[in-house]
């Protein structure tokens, strides 16, 4: 099967969909890969590297959409490369579409087959496709919320570890998923203080049971979250309800309760975020002030250490990948009810409920579409 990576358009999107490894391995298979001149050339991956392994360089991605059967990227398609998927191609990639009406509409009216990463399941119910991005970014926003604690960034002016005789700064995590566990291993790394807010006891206990003492777990029904927001000094936002809209757990007028200069990371923000004053941001502007409170809400976290984001989502896509491209979609998907679970939009039809629900569009099921 031809398989096609075209290069990155959102802004400051570095990431790759192939690396030149998963490419070497693909052509063994006895597949074609096609990927745009300097696709991987900002994560580390030159044209070299994917000529020797096999693939065949292209000038343009509409060499790649034109002429590949399936498309393999990282980020949601852009509205140019939306105009140019063809009916019945496959896209394969992230694309949370319970934040992007428009974007779901352009893939409805493609006709395409458009599975997403991050609603694949595995048989726990857990996203594998998403959780090493979700891990990258869950160490990622304790990085960047402590930088933009700094007061040249207009931040409060503290060291979250504290200092000696100094009291550490206070973290709240909200959400003890992935993006929560992986925050706090860098947040009880630098020493501060940090609770983890869930509804689950049981992953609270799991929680626990890792970082014992470090963290101060608690019960979301059992908590008084605006006295709790109020004495943090950073704000992590990791509440994720697959393939749906995240619920505003943190409302304008909490902001009010907050300490001046303090600091929200809404890792959520991909899906909608967690956040009442949340909107999107990118790297080249990754934050803004509401309330005097200091918000981090980049879209795509991983894509400022792309290196090490590619490689750690190619090790979980790949798999995936090949058995699509050996068995075709409908047996690859037909086969695997967790693999069936990332189909998104069908040849014009959402296939995802929390999709449907969220936009009003009639929904079908992903086992209906393909019989």
């Amino acid at each position: 099967m031809r398989i096609g990576v075209p290069k990155e358009i959102k802004p400051q999107e570095n990431r790759i969909g192939l690396t030149p490894e998963s490419v070497k391995i693909l052509v063994s298979e006895g597949h074609e890969v096609l990927v745009e001149n300097d696709g991987g050339f900002e994560a580390g991956f030159d044209n070299d590297q994917y000529k020797k392994a096999g693939a065949k360089i292209t000038n343009t991605a509409g060499d790649i959409f034109n002429d590949a059967e399936i498309i393999v990227k990282v980020k949601e398609p852009q509205k140019v490369e939306v105009d140019m998927i063809r009916e019945n191609q496959i896209v394969f990639t992230y694309l949370h579409l319970a934040a992007a009406k428009e974007l779901t509409q352009g893939l409805i009216n493609s006709k395409g087959v458009c599975i997403a990463y991050e609603t694949v399941t595995d048989q726990n119910g857990r996203l594998p496709l998403l959780a090493p991005m979700s891990a990258v970014a869950g160490r990622m926003s304790v990085q960047a919320g402590a930088h933009c604690l700094e007061k040249n960034q207009k931040g409060r002016g503290l060291l979250l570890g504290g200092a000696p005789g100094v009291e550490s700064g206070t973290v709240v995590i909200l959400g003890g998923g992935v993006v929560g566990e992986n925050a706090a291993i860098i947040a009880t790394g630098m020493q501060a203080k940090v609770h983890i807010v869930d509804k689950s006891e049981k992953r609270l206990e799991e929680l626990t049971q890792r970082f014992g003492s470090k963290i101060i777990p608690q019960q979301s029904d059992n908590t008084d979250l605006k006295k709790l927001i109020s004495n943090a000094d950073l704000v992590v936002g990791g509440v994720l309800i697959p393939g749906a809209e995240a619920p505003k757990l943190v409302t304008k007028d909490m902001l009010k309760l907050m300490k001046r200069g303090s600091v929200i990371v809404d890792v959520a923000i991909d899906q909608g975020g967690c956040v009442e004053t949340s909107k999107p941001t990118t790297f080249a502007n990754p934050t803004y002030i509401v309330d005097d409170i200091i918000h981090y809400c980049v879209a795509n976290m991983p894509g400022g250490v792309p290196r090490t984001s590619t490689l750690a989502l190619n090790k979980v896509t790949l798999p995936f990948l090949n058995r699509l491209a050996k068995n075709g979609y409908q047996k690859a998907l037909r086969d695997d009810p967790n693999f069936l679970a990332g189909l998104n939009v069908y040849k014009g039809n959402v296939t995802h409920k929390a999709v449907a629900d969220t936009f009003g569009h009639k929904y079908l099921s992903p086992v209906e579409a393909l019989n």
